[in-house]
C-alpha cells in the first residue's frame, strides 16, 4: 500500500505541472513517464511478455494521460505510413543489443540525427516510436532490463535537446494541438517527412555505429 501510496503522490505531482509553467525536471519526468507507457503499449500489441523490475514510477494520469493517449494515436498513424521502419531496428542498425553502451549510443545517435534539421512533433513522435521498437528489440533477445536504460536515455536526450522547445510551447500539452483536424489525409501529413527523414537516418547511422577497421 505504500508503495501504491508514493506512486499516487508522484503521479499527482507530474499532473500538477499542467496548471503551471513545468520546470526542465519536469518535462524529463513526463517524458520518461510517456515513454514507459508508449513502449508497454508495444509490447502488449507485439505479444511479448516481461516483467517491470521499477515500482516507484508514475503512471500518466489526467491530462498527462490524454497526452499519452495522443501520443500512441500519432505513432499508430506514423508507424501505419511505413511500417517497417520501425520494426527490428535493431537488426536495421546491426546493433548487439547485448551491451548497454552499444543500445545507448545507438539511440542517442538516431535520435541526434532525427533533430538534426529542427523540431517538430512528427519528429517528436518518430523518437518515441524509435525508443519503442527497440524495446520491443530487447525483450524479444532477452534483454528486458534494456527497456529502462532506453527510457533514461531518452529522458536524457530530452532534457539537453528538447526541453528549451517545450518550455516555448507550454509543455507537452502542446501535442493536443495536433489532432483538432479529423480528416487523416490533412492530419497525417506532417508525419511523412518524419518517416521518411528516419528512413534516411537508419542508413547514415549504420554506417556511423560500425566498427573501425
Amino acid at each position: 500500500m505504500e508503495v501504491l501510496r508514493r506512486s499516487s503522490v508522484f503521479a499527482a505531482e507530474v499532473m500538477e505541472v499542467f496548471d503551471r509553467s513545468p520546470t526542465d525536471k519536469e518535462l524529463v519526468s513526463q517524458a520518461k513517464a510517456l515513454c514507459r507507457d508508449y513502449i508497454n503499449s508495444r509490447l502488449v500489441r507485439a505479444g511479448v511478455s516481461w516483467s517491470k523490475p521499477e515500482h516507484n514510477v508514475p503512471v500518466p494520469g489526467g491530462k498527462l494521460a490524454e497526452v499519452s493517449t495522443i501520443l500512441l494515436r500519432l505513432g499508430d498513424e506514423l508507424e501505419y505510413i511505413r511500417p517497417n521502419v520501425y520494426r527490428n531496428i535493431a537488426r536495421q542498425l546491426n546493433i548487439s543489443l547485448h551491451s548497454e553502451s552499444v543500445v545507448t549510443d545507438a539511440f542517442l545517435a538516431v535520435a541526434a540525427q532525427i533533430f538534426t534539421a529542427g523540431i517538430t512533433w512528427g519528429k517528436v513522435v518518430s523518437l518515441y516510436a524509435v525508443a519503442a521498437g527497440l524495446a520491443v528489440d530487447c525483450v524479444r533477445h532477452a534483454q528486458p532490463a534494456m527497456v529502462h536504460t532506453i527510457v533514461d536515455c531518452l529522458g536524457e536526450f530530452v532534457r539537453k535537446t528538447l526541453v528549451t522547445w517545450l518550455k516555448r510551447r507550454g509543455g507537452w500539452a502542446d501535442i493536443t494541438k495536433c489532432v483538432v483536424n479529423t480528416d487523416p489525409s490533412l492530419r497525417s501529413h506532417w508525419l511523412v517527412a518524419a518517416v521518411c527523414s528516419f528512413g534516411h537516418f537508419l542508413k547514415a547511422i549504420f554506417f556511423v555505429l560500425l566498427p573501425e577497421r
